[in-house]
């Protein structure tokens, strides 16, 4: 399966198969210099895969750590001077291999050295089949998530499904959270197919038409992040569920995708609250339950602490907290929501969980 970039110019592949990385010899070829940034994880359990990969590529190896600590300023530090240091030109590129989180960082890199040079993009997880779109790249500072960064296009995205095999169960609830938003903001149809599909815990874990909804997920956020690429309008929707996220993993250290999920129910609830909206909520608790997400967490979040954070959030504006909000299934705002909502909200959400 293979999607484009409709942009006015810089458009790049997407390609979504089994083998995909395969096709990274001709994609890289034309550089005169190459940097495989690599998670530490997947490097060890695909080692003979990715070093003859490296080897044909004539490229230079860097392995970074796994997840959200790569993201700071140390190792982004570390690794710029390190690739400077071989006299790099803006003929050269950088490699993500790994999840969100190496994409991320290496996508920072990338736009950063010598003001940008080429920028390949390797997913290796379910998760990454968010943020590996759209060109979002950055680390993180001691204030919040993903605070630091730019607007930055990879030049070719390539998502080979052989990586999902080793994903441990975890990692596809993290991933499942962004997948399950996308079919959110298509609407009602859309939640409804994958809740049947994915419909419990054993259900998820067997990855069965995973790619399916991979590939719908891609589709959904391509046609946001086309028409508005620096979130000025629509995009901001693909945040749903992110604002209390955020702040959640920030400051508790879960998985993204386990906040996420919690997020997207408390925003139900800041919906009903708000917009009159008239959800279930233990319909989607209980479908969290059923997938094994902790929820059990929520009765230990501290609301001081998440509305902290929450204030820090890249959506706001001079009036306070800015929210994506599901009207209904597939029609999102963004809701200014004061404290006293998200304080009524909060202890809601706890109170549900037994």
């Amino acid at each position: 399966m293979k999607l484009n970039t409709t942009y006015a110019n810089n458009n790049y592949p997407i390609i979504v198969e089994h083998g995909a990385i395969n096709q990274l010899n001709d994609i890289n070829k034309s550089y005169d210099q190459s940097f495989f940034i690599i998670d530490d994880t997947v490097y060890h359990l695909f080692k003979d895969k990715l070093d003859q990969l490296i080897q044909t590529n004539h490229a230079t190896k860097i392995i970074i750590p796994s997840g959200e600590q790569t993201k700071t300023f140390a190792h982004f530090h570390d690794i710029i001077e390190s690739i400077l240091s071989y006299q790099i030109t803006r003929n050269t590129s950088i490699v993500a291999i790994g999840g969100g989180a190496t994409g991320d960082f290496a996508g920072f890199v990338a736009s950063s050295l010598l003001r940008g040079v080429a920028f390949i993009q390797v997913p290796t997880t379910i998760l990454a089949h968010d943020s590996s779109i759209g060109g979002k790249v950055g680390i993180n500072s001691q204030h919040g998530k993903n605070l630091i960064g730019a607007f930055y296009r990879p030049s070719a995205v390539l998502y080979d499904l052989d990586f999902l095999s080793t994903l441990p169960y975890s990692e596809v609830l993290s991933g499942y959270a962004e997948v399950y938003k996308h079919a959110l903001l298509n609407g009602e149809a859309d939640t409804r197919q994958i809740e049947q599909h994915f419909s419990n815990k054993d259900a998820l874990a067997s990855l069965n038409d995973m790619e399916i909804y991979i590939y719908k997920g891609i589709e959904t956020k391509l046609n946001i992040v086309i028409n508005d690429e620096k979130e000025q309008g629509v995009r901001k929707f693909l945040n749903l569920g992110h604002t209390f996220g955020h702040a959640i993993e920030y400051k508790y250290k879960i998985p993204h995708g386990h906040a996420v999920m919690i997020g997207i129910v408390y925003q139900f609830i800041v919906a009903n609250h708000l917009l009159k909206t008239n959800y279930d909520i233990n319909h989607y608790l209980n479908y969290l339950d059923a997938l094994a997400y902790p929820i059990h967490i929520i009765k230990e979040l501290d609301f001081d602490d998440i509305y902290q954070f929450m204030l820090l959030d890249k959506k706001n504006n001079h009036d306070g907290i800015q929210m994506v909000l599901l009207k209904s299934l597939g029609n999102a705002v963004v809701q200014h929501v004061d404290q006293s909502t998200h304080l009524a909200a909060f202890k809601e959400l706890q109170s549900k969980i037994k």
